[in-house]
């Protein structure tokens, strides 16, 4: 009985399925979709351009070219996704792509990827939060970084066994701070060197092709897609709406497309905003802070209050990349249970609790990135590469898979052109930025996302082949009780009560 009420008193009382109203109060709308499932998206401008910035080393002026190609890329992935919403509006993204457009198989490994990735989404969001915080303490207090780490995890367990909705809308102030202060700051920033642009421009040619012939073109390139490949991280998130299409309101193709546009917009504008105000600023690296914390530093200057305006701009880098990790509590139980229902998982992962969320999946997410975060530190460089490899597994998987339906569906019209070359570009972008960083990460950490997704697939393809022998032994059991269709009727023999 007391634990009943204490459940009740966190979780909330049971929902009526049946009841009219249930639906909507669950369904999300285009504005708190954006919010509860672009939070992932727009987060990762707190470490994404600053993975790409830091690896473009002494050559910083390549950032401005860096800049423009992250926000076109953004938009190149979103608008291929949007194919997804249209072909699969009953959820599933990346999985259900690769499984009806390829093969079972590839779906496997794309659902298998996106198990892992939620997992990571969670991880990489809490650390980096975490990290964001303690950029305003000193350097004495990283140690305590990953307890802090643990307990928001177990917070978030608690919101998401409530609903959905709820916790997007005790998060709701978060998300807008953040929003509003972050383009605010960076249309201040580049403002303020706004005169400096027409000679940054000139320079940034210049250097780069003093650059070129001291070591060749080649060389340029391969420095820059190396950089770009590395803040691959940026672009995590953009699948998050096509995977939980089903949470959406009505018309739920029309709601995943403003989402998706919604994401697209704030994340092209705040990731290439935030790599040029790096370029803009001259910042450099600084133990125990995000090059973010010191380019708002930079920036607020001598301002008055500007010390008390960095922690509430920080607060909400940080709040923000709490909802991001929000966004693995909300797809990650979805590809658990699109996947159950094909049985790769188990069945009791497609369960939904009292409160109409699938609690099961939500407890081994938190468990799982826990486990994760014990295992990494919590350092968010080497979290990045895991997370980046997997996400670019299921984006090359789908856009292959769009590609190959485009292929299938020949319409030699206008519209049929724009999707196939989207599909094609998407999935070549994809591709390439997979390829380059489990290249250059392989030793560094690399390997480790391998291993563990490749055990999920083992893991799966043993939970397929379990179900598959019990439906065999279920289908002996009906032909052994089956009576038989001819044969003469015997009488039958009077029961003895002494008998079994």
């Amino acid at each position: 009985m007391l634990f009943n009420k204490i459940r009740e008193t966190f979780i909330g009382l049971p929902r009526n399925p049946f009841e009219k109203g249930t639906r909507k109060s669950i369904a999300l709308i285009a504005f708190l979709a954006w919010i509860g499932l672009g939070a992932d998206g727009l987060s990762s401008s707190s470490y994404g351009p600053e993975e790409a910035f830091l690896a473009l080393g002494t050559h910083y002026y390549l950032a401005f070219y860096l800049a423009i190609l992250t926000a076109i890329t953004v938009f190149i992935i979103s608008l291929a996704y949007n194919q997804v919403i249209e072909l699969f509006p009953s959820g599933g993204g990346g999985y259900k792509v690769a499984s009806k457009l390829i093969s079972p198989r590839a779906g496997l490994i794309s659902g298998s990827a996106l198990i892992v990735d939620y997992v990571l989404t969670i991880a990489i969001s809490i650390a980096s939060g975490i990290d964001a915080l303690f950029s305003l303490l000193p350097i004495g207090a990283q140690h305590y970084k990953l307890q802090f780490e643990v307990l928001m995890i177990l917070v978030l367990i608690v919101l998401n066994l409530r609903g959905m909705k709820e916790s997007i809308k005790i998060l709701m102030p978060i998300f807008i701070g953040f929003v509003v202060t972050h383009f605010s700051l960076i249309i201040y920033g580049i403002a303020v060197h706004s005169k400096r642009l027409p000679t940054l421009f000139s320079h940034v040619i210049q250097d780069t092709q003093n650059f070129s012939h001291e070591v060749g073109w080649f060389v340029v390139i391969a420095l820059f897609l190396r950089a770009y490949s590395l803040g691959g991280g940026t672009y995590t998130g953009l699948e998050a709406v096509s995977n939980n299409v089903n949470h959406l309101a009505e018309p739920k193709v029309r709601t995943g497309k403003w989402t998706m546009f919604y994401m697209a917009l704030s994340l092209s504008a705040t990731a290439g905003g935030i790599i040029l105000l790096y370029l803009l600023w001259n910042v450099h690296a600084v133990s125990g802070q995000t090059l973010n914390a010191v380019v708002f530093t930079a920036i607020l200057g001598n301002m008055p209050l500007h010390h008390l305006v960095l922690i509430f701009v920080l607060f909400l880098e940080a709040g923000l990349l709490f909802l991001a990790a929000n966004t693995g509590f909300l797809g990650g139980p979805a590809v658990l249970a699109n996947m159950a229902i094909d049985g790769w998982t188990p069945k009791r992962f497609r369960n939904l609790s009292s409160r109409l969320v699938t609690q099961n999946g939500i407890v081994l997410y938190g468990l799982a990135a826990i486990f994760i975060l014990f295992w990494t530190r919590g350092q968010v460089s080497m979290l990045v590469v895991l997370y980046s490899m997997n996400v670019f597994l299921t984006f090359s998987l789908s856009l292959l898979g769009l590609c190959i339906y485009q292929i299938k569906h020949t319409k030699m019209t206008a519209n049929w052109f724009y999707h196939m070359t989207l599909s094609a570009v998407g999935f070549l972008v994809c591709s390439s930025i997979l390829v380059i960083t489990l290249a250059e990460k392989f030793t560094s950490g690399g390997w480790l996302t391998v291993l563990i997704t490749s055990s999920v697939v083992v893991y799966c393809w043993i939970v397929k082949n379990h179900y598959i022998e019990v439906e065999k032994q279920v289908k002996y059991l009906d032909t052994l009780l089956t009576l038989p269709l001819t044969g003469s009727i015997r009488d039958v023999p009077a029961l003895d009560p002494k008998k079994p």
